[in-house]
């Protein structure tokens, strides 16, 4: 059974499998990917949990921007290999298959589902909150309790009846008026998000009818998009205040650190880009070059909001869900403000696009494995899209976005995409070991680890001994059960980097993918607990459902 668990596809069997009749639609040139990549990348990252990341960490959340882009870089070459060595949909979950068994590429499959449908579950939520923000401009106004998730209006209800009207924000306000006005079902409040859902079944209608019309949208969505963004900086420039820049880490490392999850949650996307590869004139050239494009584009573009931003407002004013609107309210500039709701509801809509566009083909991959029901695997006859793929994808973001928090996913977003980013990276550096990096068109740049890695390791512990004496005499009085549920992570990485050195020293493993695997094993290790137990919950189901089904109907199953 361990042997079947952990069996793999070869490079040409997977080639072969994508080229048997799937009928998708070659269509997408480099221009058309990094116009996806930016779309996914700048969505409602830079129009949403920018706001609340610069709010917890200053100032300083520009060079944290950098340092996770720094951190996608390496992840990014890993996948760039991978995609000119197996130019077919999936993404990670194809890599997976051919590095480290079926198992391990269910796991990935699964994550990535989570990853794709929480993320668009996200930007349709912040979408809502920008179109309802155009609409008050022109004078419409929709009933409260349509506009949002009940538990914004249970919590201000709450509130309300523990401290009083005077202790009520602004939204918390809004949030009770929306309460006490909503029809009821006997003593329960209907309070949905109608905008959050009927935006997710439009852009599933479109995603539905073709990739080429996805594509032409998205473009001209990204155009906007781009250009609202250019605007923001050289108009917001002329507000900046450098006082605001002042303190520039105002909570500490801790409080950079803390938004690690909004902040990286801008950068998935990139991802996405790997899954339209059957849709690709040609994948093996263009998907590298795409990946590295977009990422390089996107960062330089959220440095410079981050920067504008802070230096228009106070840091302590930015946690709203519509920062980039809201700067230009505070100064005074309305007219810019109203520009710039009207133009975000356009550039938020182009990342929907793409989610919405990359889990269908995920599943439809995971179904021509025979891992998921057949029916993820049907492709349209007329439009060439998987249909039924698609639909389920529209139904899965829909329905959390009408009644969940945005609060809730943010977080969320990113544990499945670490785990990922950390297997895409390791895939590598098995493509390296076993000979499968010969058949790569583009290759991570080989830099031998042999020594490099254990001299790391024991460089960071001479910092931390010399540097760190405060951190250490924080886990020396803390006891074992609080270290095992706040610091086991950060025990792992540990580990792994050590693990790392030794095998590194062993088979000379390239220096590049073990940055990529070390930085994203830290980052995790950044995120908070309740994150982790929803995603193991998640994962446990989808091993279940791996057991009952996948395993039984996998393709490789019933070629043994």
């Amino acid at each position: 059974m361990m042997n079947k668990l952990f069996r793999k596809k070869s490079v040409d069997q997977i080639i072969a499998d994508a080229q048997q009749g799937t009928g998708l639609a070659k269509v997408l040139g480099v221009r058309d990917l990094v116009s996806l990549g930016i779309a996914a990348i700048v969505g409602a990252g830079i129009f949403s949990t920018i706001g609340l990341a610069s709010y917890e960490g200053g100032p300083a959340i520009s060079l944290l921007f950098v340092f996770v882009a720094f951190a996608c870089v390496f992840t990014a070459l890993a996948y760039a290999q991978f995609a000119s060595t197996v130019p077919v949909s999936g993404s990670a979950y194809t890599y997976a298959y051919v590095t480290f068994g079926e198992l391990f590429a269910w796991i990935i499959g699964w994550a990535l589902v989570l990853e794709y449908a929480v993320s668009n579950t996200v930007v349709a939520i912040s979408w809502s909150q920008y179109f309802v923000s155009m609409l008050e401009g022109f004078g419409v106004h929709i009933p409260k309790w349509l506009v949002m998730a009940p538990g914004y209006a249970i919590d201000a209800h709450e509130k309300f009846l523990s401290e009083g009207m005077n202790a009520l924000s602004a939204g918390d306000k809004v949030g009770l008026y929306a309460y006490q006005s909503a029809p009821r079902v006997g003593e329960v409040p209907i309070i949905f998000d109608l905008p959050a859902g009927l935006i997710t079944v439009l852009v599933t209608w479109l995603v539905y009818i073709g990739i080429k019309e996805s594509q032409r949208a998205s473009n001209i969505m990204v155009a906007v998009k781009v250009g609202i963004i250019l605007l923001v900086i050289a108009g917001g420039i002329f507000f900046i205040t450098p006082e605001n820049w002042t303190p520039f880490m105002p909570n500490g490392i801790p409080g950079v650190m803390g938004s690690v999850a909004a902040v990286f949650f801008a950068f998935i996307g990139f991802d996405s880009i790997s899954t339209t590869a059957e849709e690709c004139k040609n994948p093996q050239r263009d998907l590298p070059r795409a990946m590295i494009l977009c990422l390089v584009i996107c960062t330089i573009l959220y440095v410079a909001i981050t920067l504008v931003l802070t230096g228009m407002v106070n840091y302590t004013e930015l946690n709203v869900k519509d920062p980039l609107a809201f700067v230009f309210k505070y100064v005074g500039f309305d007219h810019m403000a109203g520009i710039v709701s009207v133009t975000s509801v356009v550039a938020i809509t182009s990342a929907l696009v793409v989610y919405q566009l990359a889990q269908p083909r995920i599943w439809m991959t995971m179904s021509r494995d025979g891992l998921l029901w057949k029916k993820f695997a049907r492709v349209h006859p007329k439009y060439r899209t998987p249909s039924f793929a698609t639909i389920v994808t529209g139904v899965v973001v829909a329905i959390p976005s009408l009644f969940f928090k945005m609060d809730f996913f943010v977080d969320l977003t990113s544990v499945g995409t670490f785990f990922a980013f950390i297997l895409v990276c390791g895939g590598v550096l098995y493509m390296d070991y076993t000979g499968l990096s010969a058949k790569s068109k583009f290759k991570v740049p080989y830099i031998n680890g042999k020594y490099l890695i254990g001299l790391g390791f024991v460089v960071a512990w001479i910092i931390i001994y010399r540097y760190g004496q405060g951190a250490l005499q924080e886990w020396k009085k803390m006891p074992w059960l609080e270290i095992v549920e706040h610091k086991s992570l950060l025990v792992i990485f540990w580990l792994v980097w050590l693990i790392l050195a030794i095998m590194g020293f062993k088979y000379r493993f390239s220096l590049l993918p073990v940055i990529g695997i070390l930085i994203n094993l830290y980052l995790m290790s950044q995120l908070g607990a309740s994150n982790w137990i929803i995603f193991l919950i998640w994962l446990a189901v989808g091993l279940v459902l791996y057991f009952v089904y996948g395993y039984k109907h996998s393709r490789l199953n019933k070629g043994e």
